[in-house]
């Protein structure tokens, strides 16, 4: 197997461990307590902030920083927790450049926000690090309420239920929990296996079991779950990858950019996970620039992202476009897959330039080829085995209100569902919301 990979250009062991190391260290250092206090210091403490509203969990971000800056960070992450149970994570991986720093005062006024994420941090931190969980559960209900998927969405609606005084039973497919923050997240975002650590912290609440390997539609359905348990809620993310549809798919090396994102963040030695000399990434996302600079910090000499459309239509906020460039990997926009090359073993990736024509994006007669020994897709993921007795929109979950779906005691939120914008925060919005829609149900307010 080795072998094979060498010969065709993809192999482990580019860099050696300290090197790599080096390279997946914390994109965001945590502040030390006097920055943390300095950072605290340039907030305005706006009263009708622009700040909350751009954040999808409304966090009182002026309340936090102010507790932070009279020293009590631990009543800080109080507040950032009540809110959102999963803080710590968003703080790390949540595009804040583009929600509540782009939305601070300090941002139109200077070109410089107060740095809302790596405050959100220090408190987090600061609490979990004392081994506390703030919240108490109350009063037992009595009720007990099915939660398929262990993300970000379904351990939000969790935490929330059993607070409420819910018992939740979780139904995680994979061996482990986290979801996207688990397995869907650049290593350099989230070091130190601190995944694990939130959601270790999270369960302290208690009332909340979690059953691994149980997969919808296939260990279990959801009519049983609906027999079984008070409430449902769906929080499963999204399973499928979609395809390029070229002829050569299937060549060796060819790969979908979530299986290596999600490999790299399980390995115990990230030196002996294969990369590519010349690796292409096709896609504008966030999952496309994991792969791309991550492949980089792995060793890979030359990576490419492509993107169909211009660098303004992709979903990657610009500073993640310019974190890539950063490390070294080029884009090139306005270009679209049309041919796989090689043999057995992917040799190159030929596109064609792409253009806009009466409003619809089309492919041109010009084409150039790309060398390349590996190629990422991330061009986006698809729900896969949604229950047959729900209604889909666009592919996924339809909902209304706080989640509900078309099925009587059934709730869905985070990527399987209809709306959001398939980020960590914006799942634990939904997450919290639809339990405590759950609650008013399971009472009898609604």
């Amino acid at each position: 197997m080795t072998a094979h990979l060498r010969a065709s250009g993809v192999a482990a062991g580019r860099l050696d461990k300290e090197t790599a190391e080096a390279n997946f260290d914390d994109l965001h250092p945590a502040y030390a307590s006097h920055e943390a206090m300095v950072a605290a210091d340039r907030c305005y403490f706006c009263h009708d902030a622009p700040c909350i509203t751009a954040c999808p969990t409304a966090i009182d971000i002026p309340l936090f920083i102010r507790q932070i800056a009279t020293g009590t960070p631990e009543a800080a992450a109080e507040t950032i927790l009540e809110q959102n149970i999963l803080g710590g994570m968003c703080a790390r991986v949540c595009p804040t450049e583009t929600l509540c720093e782009q939305a601070c005062v300090r941002e139109a006024a200077e070109g410089k926000p107060v740095e809302i994420g790596r405050l959100q941090r220090h408190a987090t931190d600061t609490l979990m690090a004392q081994g506390v969980h703030p919240f108490e559960r109350a009063a037992r209900s009595g009720k007990t309420v099915a939660v398929v998927g262990a993300g970000p969405a379904g351990l939000a609606c969790a935490h929330r239920l059993a607070m409420l005084g819910h018992d939740a039973v979780i139904f995680e497919a994979r061996a482990k929990g986290g979801g996207l923050n688990e397995f869907g997240i650049a290593a350099y975002k989230s070091t130190q296996d601190f995944a694990q650590k939130e959601l270790d912290w999270l369960l302290k609440i208690g009332g909340i079991e979690i059953r691994y390997g149980q997969a919808l539609g296939d260990t279990i359905s959801l009519s049983g779950l609906r027999e079984e348990f008070d409430a449902v809620f769906l929080g499963m993310g999204l399973g499928g990858v979609n395809a390029l549809s070229l002829e050569g798919e299937g060549t060796g090396n060819v790969l979908d950019a979530v299986d290596f994102i999600a490999d790299l963040r399980q390995a115990e030695d990230m030196t002996q996970l294969p990369v590519g000399r010349r690796v292409v990434v096709i896609g504008g996302g966030m999952t496309a620039v994991d792969a791309a600079v991550q492949s980089k910090l792995l060793g890979a000499e030359d990576v490419t992202i492509v993107y169909r459309r211009g660098s303004d239509a992709m979903s990657a906020s610009k500073f993640e476009q310019d974190l890539a460039q950063q490390k070294g990997v080029r884009i090139l926009c306005n270009a679209a897959p049309v041919g796989i090359e090689g043999n057995g073993s992917l040799t190159g990736v030929t596109f064609a330039y792409t253009d806009t024509r009466g409003g619809k994006l089309v492919t041109t007669d010009e084409t150039f080829t790309l060398p390349a020994d590996q190629l990422f897709k991330a061009i986006g993921q698809t729900l896969n085995g949604a229950p047959e007795d729900l209604a889909l929109e666009r592919g996924k979950i339809a909902v209304v209100a706080a989640g509900r779906t078309s099925v009587d005691g059934v709730w869905a939120g985070g990527d399987c569902a209809l709306g959001g914008d398939d980020l960590t925060v914006t799942a634990v919005a939904e997450g919290r919301d639809a339990a405590l829609d759950i609650h008013a149900k399971l009472a009898g307010a609604s």
